[in-house]
């Protein structure tokens, strides 16, 4: 962002900027360039496209790929469990993000009522007052309608 008109700037690198190609991505996931084209085949990973059909891949896509390889080597979970593994973790952040959304709708709700009850509030009309009989065992409220006005 740029802190003089709060406009985005196009050139400012962010996780999803893809900016690697595919030998720099393999070497920076620490596997053969090979691998990366079967994960994409596979849709472990999905690099961008440039408009000649090359692989780019951002900082999240070499997590990504760090990640398959550690579950893969470390963990001995085959592709098809990463993949599962991967999708479950995608709906996992969606959910999160839906939800951190609809709270805040739901924030944002409860205030506009607040506002509009304490409005409500502010309109009652002063010469209505409620009364109780001390010897009955339920409040009552009595209007008397004052004949001369209006």
């Amino acid at each position: 962002m740029d802190g003089r008109n709060g406009q985005t700037n196009p050139y400012e690198l962010t996780d999803e900027t893809p900016v690697y190609v595919i030998s720099v991505a393999a070497q920076l996931s620490g596997m053969h360039p090979q691998t990366l084209r079967q994960y994409d085949r596979l849709g472990l990973v999905s690099p961008d496209r440039t408009p000649g059909r090359g692989r780019r891949y951002s900082a999240r896509d070499i997590q990504l790929l760090r990640q398959v390889q550690r579950l893969s080597q470390d963990e001995g979970i085959n592709l098809a469990g990463i993949k599962r593994i991967i999708e479950l973790e995608n709906q996992v952040s969606a959910l999160r993000a839906q939800v951190a959304e609809l709270q805040q709708a739901l924030e944002t709700a409860a205030v506009t009522m607040r506002q509009r009850e304490a409005q409500v509030h502010a309109s009652y009309r002063r010469d209505l007052v409620p009364y109780q009989d001390v010897r009955a065992s339920q409040a009552i409220v009595v209007w008397r309608p004052d004949r001369g006005r209006g």
